[in-house]
């Protein structure tokens, strides 16, 4: 794994498991891993997990989101939705390796291309002055770092400041951030013909992505990707 040594290093010391509590040398020992990560069937468009040999989900072959793939780790199930509000909400950054991670090892198993441009989905200076910092710039400047590409922080801005999506049905996500992203205009150049990936901490609806990704590629990018850490289930899964 090309990425192990640079995700791992600052994770030497004897470290207590945010999940089970036992000593190791990672924010989530390696038993906690194989218990709660297992590799499912995923749609290779929005994420969702589909039955075993389904490649896409009946509604991206019916209305295909902008982004032309997406990949997430885990499910957002326990324990990586308590572990991600931690991380999210609280300052938890201790955790951003091992959520980093997870997201790495996901991508290795894909097959997929190297990213060739890392863009966190940014928050407004309201919400970031709120948590302090924003989780999915914590995940993609690792994930960066890792694979040896470029992760930009100011690209892609936030520009209007939206209600949380978490307090919205699904039905209102979609306008809730219509016309929130930006991408900088003094380096409008600079998206022109890139395969860009945009990382974030989780995936609900899909709608934010598809918000930034229509950004994104009317300012001239070719394609984008969606990674995150974990995807939301479909209502009724099991």
């Amino acid at each position: 794994m090309i990425f192990t040594p640079l995700i791992e290093a600052t994770a030497r010391l004897p470290s207590l498991c945010a999940v089970c509590h036992g000593w190791g040398v990672q924010r989530v020992c390696a038993q906690c891993v194989r218990r709660f990560a297992s590799v499912l069937p995923r749609c290779q468009r929005c994420a969702l997990r589909v039955p075993d040999g389904v490649v896409l989900c009946g509604a991206c072959l019916t209305a295909p989101p902008p982004f032309a793939g997406a990949l997430a780790a885990v499910d957002y199930a326990h324990p990586w939705d308590t572990l991600i509000t931690h991380f999210k909400f609280h300052g938890a950054l201790d955790l951003a390796p091992a959520l980093a991670r997870r997201l790495l090892e996901a991508f290795e198993r894909s097959g997929l291309a190297a990213p060739s441009l890392l863009l966190p989905l940014p928050l407004s200076d309201a919400r970031l002055r709120e948590r302090g910092h924003n989780q999915a710039w914590e995940l993609a400047r690792r994930i960066g770092r890792a694979l040896r590409c470029p992760a930009d922080a100011r690209l892609l801005l936030r520009v209007k400041d939206t209600p949380h999506q978490l307090a919205l049905p699904p039905e209102q996500r979609a306008g809730n951030v219509h016309g929130a992203f930006a991408v900088e205009p003094r380096r409008l150049g600079e998206m022109h013909g890139r395969r860009v990936t945009l990382v974030d901490d989780v995936m609900t609806t899909g709608a934010t992505a598809a918000e930034a990704s229509r950004t994104l590629l009317q300012a001239g990018a070719s394609e984008v990707h969606v990674w995150v850490v974990a995807r939301t289930p479909r209502p009724g899964a099991a």
